[in-house]
C-alpha cells in the first residue's frame, strides 16, 4: 500500500449531500437521489463522479459518530446549480492518493488500513479538509474488476 502524494488544486463541485454516520450508513439513498439528475449540473469537468466526506473536528470514525457525505461533480463555476443541490468548494492541499481495485465488499478495510497501519507509520498526520473518492472511468458498481482513487488529507508532521 504505497500512496501517489500530489497537491489537489482549488475545485467546485455541485452535488447533494447527506449527513449520516457508519451505523446508519445512507450512501444509497444519497446516490440514488443524485444520479438521476447528474445530467442537470452545467459547466462540469470532465465525467468522473466524487464521493465526498466531510468528518468533523476530531473524527473519531466511531460508528455513531455523524459525518456529511456528497455525491457531486466537478464544474467550472456556480453560475447554475440546479434546484435541490448545493455547492462545495475544497480548498487546496497535499493527499495520499491510493487506488482501490475492487467492489465494496473489501472497502472499509481497505479505509482502515489506511488510516491503521499507512497513516501512523508514515511522515503525514491526517489534515481536516474532506477526503473524497474520485468515480472515473474504470468504476464500475459492484464489479470486483472496479477502480477508484481514495484521496485522503494529510499534513507534513512538525
Amino acid at each position: 500500500m504505497i500512496p501517489m502524494i500530489k497537491t489537489f488544486s482549488v475545485t467546485k463541485f455541485i452535488g447533494k449531500n447527506l449527513s449520516f454516520t457508519y451505523a446508519n450508513y445512507r450512501a444509497f439513498e444519497l446516490w440514488s437521489s443524485f444520479m438521476p439528475r447528474r445530467k442537470e449540473i452545467q459547466n462540469p469537468l470532465g465525467t468522473a463522479l466524487f464521493n465526498i466526506q466531510i468528518n468533523p473536528k476530531n473524527f473519531d470514525f466511531k460508528p455513531n459518530t455523524p459525518f456529511i457525505k456528497w455525491a457531486a461533480v466537478a464544474v467550472s463555476n456556480f453560475s447554475f446549480v440546479p434546484e435541490g443541490m448545493e455547492t462545495l468548494e475544497i480548498p487546496e492541499g497535499l493527499y495520499a492518493v491510493f487506488n482501490y481495485k475492487g467492489d465494496q465488499s473489501n472497502a472499509a478495510a481497505f479505509f482502515n488500513s489506511i488510516y491503521t497501519e499507512w497513516l501512523p507509520k508514515s511522515e503525514f498526520n491526517l489534515d481536516t479538509r474532506p477526503q473524497f473518492e474520485i468515480l472515473g472511468e474504470k468504476y464500475k458498481k459492484d464489479d470486483s474488476n472496479s477502480e477508484e482513487e481514495i484521496w485522503i488529507p494529510i499534513k507534513k508532521r512538525f
